[in-house]
């Protein structure tokens, strides 16, 4: 499958006093961005809330390599980079890119899923597989295997 984008328009209220955007702004667009993938794909809140699971994170990372400004046209792209063969835990990684295509910032994030009434870590469902699955993969995608603690 073909890498997710989308187009970022950034607004006045998304700017810092030092006039670049402001650093918790970055995880708000990649969070809109994944909720936008997943939805796309037919993991919507509704299908979430029906099988009473929901994405959870355990690291979300970023690395500012250049400054975004009010005016730049920013294009934001997500990929899994990681993930166990069951789709029982998953890496993702999201890229701000500049209009001339300039690296602006990578954010990581570790995830897994919850079981919205038992409050504990759960296995994806068939449904979830399927379609995590089809996600767009970097190319330097990998299987992980967990390791027992």
């Amino acid at each position: 499958m073909s890498v997710f984008s989308m187009p970022l328009s950034i607004r006045w209220s998304d700017i810092d006093a030092n006039r670049h955007l402001r650093h918790s702004v970055y995880y708000d667009f990649a969070a809109a961005a994944r909720m936008q993938l997943l939805s796309e794909r037919g993991l919507t809140t509704e299908k979430f809330e029906e099988f009473a699971i929901g994405p959870i994170l355990f690291r979300e990372e970023a690395i500012f390599r250049r400054e975004i400004r009010l005016e730049d046209k920013i294009t934001l792209t997500v990929e899994l980079y990681k993930s166990t063969p069951d789709f029982s835990r998953w890496s993702l990684r999201h890229t701000f890119l500049k209009e001339d295509g300039t690296l602006a910032t990578t954010l990581s994030i570790d995830g897994s899923w919850i079981d919205l009434n038992l409050r504990k870590l759960a296995q994806p469902n068939e449904y979830i597989k399927n379609i995590f699955s089809e996600f767009p993969k970097s190319i330097d995608f990998q299987w992980i295997e967990l390791t027992k603690k």
